[in-house]
């Protein structure tokens, strides 16, 4: 059944202002401009742990121009309580796993519902191992990612690996439109598609 994933967001911040209490969160991060306004929604709420874990991204020197962005946005955001980053390491070998079988499916069809799932399920497992209580990814920010399969993905994760998941539907309220202003203000690079060598192709396929 389709879900109002900013409502139970709304619901879950709202119970938590009038607790006081402020947990850990990690959040999995794709990239600055995505994580510029998760960053600045959720910041006054969680203890923060910047996840970069995208085994996706094409190249090494992509993958390296990203997780820097990332590093250089947090250190430059103006905000009194320190966050965390740790970068999950490149392994695109587990990508091309996943995605072996599924190479001529579109964008936003079965390939990239695995690398949902490859990258909350890391998300997940180092959330525990941190003893955090929440994950959640920056991935619904984009008006390209199914946010219903994301969080479905990550409640099904969160009961296995028994660490909360934190709903979320991060495009809604202006969300994207926010992230693109915060990425002139802060002149962060901007990829022009999503990591894999598959959107890599499409993008390439549609310039011309």
């Amino acid at each position: 059944m389709k879900q109002n994933y900013q409502l139970i967001l709304d619901n879950t911040l709202k119970t938590l202002r009038a607790s006081g209490a402020k947990p850990t969160l990690l959040l999995h991060s794709c990239c600055a401009p995505c994580s510029s306004y998760v960053l600045e929604y959720l910041n006054e709420y969680f203890n923060i742990t910047v996840f970069f874990y995208n085994p996706n991204i094409t190249e090494n020197a992509e993958y390296i121009k990203r997780s820097d962005e990332l590093k250089r946005l947090i250190d430059e955001l103006p905000y009194s309580n320190e966050i965390r980053f740790i970068d999950g390491g490149y392994e695109p070998e587990k990508f091309t796993e996943i995605a072996k079988g599924l190479e001529t499916e579109p964008e936003g069809g079965k390939r990239c519902f695995k690398c949902y799932r490859l990258r909350l399920e890391e998300s997940a497992r180092v959330a525990k191992e941190n003893n955090l209580d929440y994950f959640t990814t920056t991935l619904s920010i984009s008006p390209h990612k199914n946010a219903q399969v994301l969080n479905e993905t990550g409640k099904e994760l969160s009961d296995i690996y028994d660490v909360g998941y934190l709903f979320s539907d991060f495009k809604k309220r202006n969300g994207y439109k926010r992230s693109c202003e915060l990425s002139e203000i802060y002149h962060l690079y901007r990829q022009d598609y999503c990591g894999c060598i598959y959107s890599k192709k499409e993008r390439e396929r549609n310039e011309h």
